[in-house]
């Protein structure tokens, strides 16, 4: 009797351990799946953030073109997109201060902008070109994707540190060293964050 019921205990630790493990590789599965979200939902963003400074040269390029006019605007466009380029972040490096950084490199890169397309204002030559209407739809359907990417960026990250985050996951993320990761931070007059704008 006592050999049946060392059996059981010994039949019952295996399927409580068994139950575990499976618990344990489902809840890492999901970890997985859910951090390369993040990961793809940031190289998303900073496709959007390329995309935007890849039109610039196109913006120089058709003022250029089309008069010769106030070359400190065209400098300063120049200079903003150098320095945005210089600021490119990969997920492990996302924290709220590089996020801080690539902001004002990124905000630096439209205020030039809409500076250029200001005096493009007092040029309706310009205005009036096919390349400048396309270039202009362009920029504004960066602007769309660059909050689209944002977006999905932060939900990604709230998605993520919710199952890092809540019990009994918690325990499975702790154990295999996963750690919450930060998203965009609202700021003051985030709500009005700059934009290339016509």
């Amino acid at each position: 009797m006592a050999n049946t019921s060392s059996r059981r205990i010994w039949l019952i630790l295996l399927v409580v351990v068994a139950i575990l493990a499976v618990y344990f590789v489902s809840v890492n599965n999901k970890l997985v799946k859910e951090e390369e979200n993040v990961k793809l939902t940031w190289a998303n963003l900073q496709t959007t953030y390329q995309r935007r400074m890849d039109l610039v040269p196109s913006l120089v390029a058709i003022v250029k073109g089309s008069t010769d006019y106030e070359k400190q605007t065209l400098q300063q466009i120049t200079e903003a997109r150098s320095k945005a380029a210089q600021v490119s972040l990969t997920v492990g490096s996302a924290t709220a201060e590089n996020f801080a950084k690539q902001e004002r490199a990124q905000t630096e890169v439209v205020n030039s902008t809409n500076r250029a397309i200001a005096v493009i204002e007092n040029y309706p030559e310009i205005k009036s070109t096919k390349s400048f209407g396309e270039l202009q739809s362009q920029l504004e359907g960066t602007e769309r994707r660059i909050k689209v990417a944002r977006n999905d960026f932060n939900g990604a990250v709230a998605q993520y540190n919710k199952l890092v985050r809540s019990f009994p996951s918690s325990i499975a993320a702790s154990l295999f060293g996963y750690k919450t990761k930060e998203g965009f931070q609202s700021e003051a007059g985030a709500e009005s964050a700059p934009e290339i704008k016509f």
